[in-house]
């Protein structure tokens, strides 16, 4: 008879121990997609460069598409950095946006990763709607801020596009100084509140028309 007791179960979730943390592993990888590019960077080549198992990789990222997905949301979070574009002045948000923006785009090294189609636009996507858009609505408050963040986003997104994914050549020509004097004012009234119209009476006229923040709005 065997009294031999049985073998531990092997531990299931993430490893123990104190392994690399994901800003190692997205360093690695994001100097690897600078020099290789996105098809010719592999999973076990950021692991060697980390000095960590592909397994580790696969557990925090899942693929070689969520990883880039990390880095390109790493480098947007390194200059856009919502707190600290949020911080300050409200009049001067609008100034602040289209800095952040453009101070990205003309980095070298992120136009590069940009550079890599689908996988690059697709986590932009994300970056917007998830980071910036989410924030934007939570800072802004009150029964309009979703639609105000919306048109936030919208206007950045379309800066974006015509100047950097697909350059118009008119868009595209602009100085960043020059970006920032055209589009600020529509930021600006982007930012506004937005006017409340006064709910149909029963009689089917209209009230009158009252303002987010009006003392006499009910």
């Amino acid at each position: 008879m065997n009294n031999a007791a049985p073998a531990p179960a092997r531990p299931r979730g993430r490893p123990r121990g104190n392994p690399p943390t994901r800003e190692s592993i997205v360093s690695a990888a994001r100097s690897l997609f600078l020099e290789l590019g996105y098809r010719r960077t592999t999973l076990r080549a950021v692991a060697r460069a980390a000095g960590v198992d592909p397994a580790l990789i696969a557990y925090h990222f899942g693929s070689k598409k969520g990883l880039f997905a990390d880095v390109m949301q790493f480098q947007c979070a390194q200059a856009l950095t919502v707190d600290a574009v949020l911080d300050g002045d409200r009049t001067t948000l609008p100034d602040r946006l289209i800095d952040a923006v453009t101070d990205l785009w003309e980095d070298a090294d992120f136009r590069r990763l940009t550079a890599e189609g689908d996988e690059a636009a697709e986590a932009i996507r994300g970056y917007l709607e998830r980071e910036l858009l989410a924030r934007l609505v939570e800072f802004l408050g009150g029964r309009d801020a979703t639609a105000r963040a919306t048109a936030v986003v919208t206007i950045l997104g379309g800066l974006v596009y015509t100047r950097y994914l697909n350059p118009l050549p008119t868009p595209a020509a602009l100085t960043p100084s020059e970006v920032r004097h055209i589009l600020v004012p529509s930021l600006r009234a982007a930012l506004a509140p937005r006017p409340r119209i006064a709910a149909t009476t029963r009689t089917g006229h209209r009230g009158s028309l009252t303002f987010a923040g009006d003392p006499a709005q009910p």
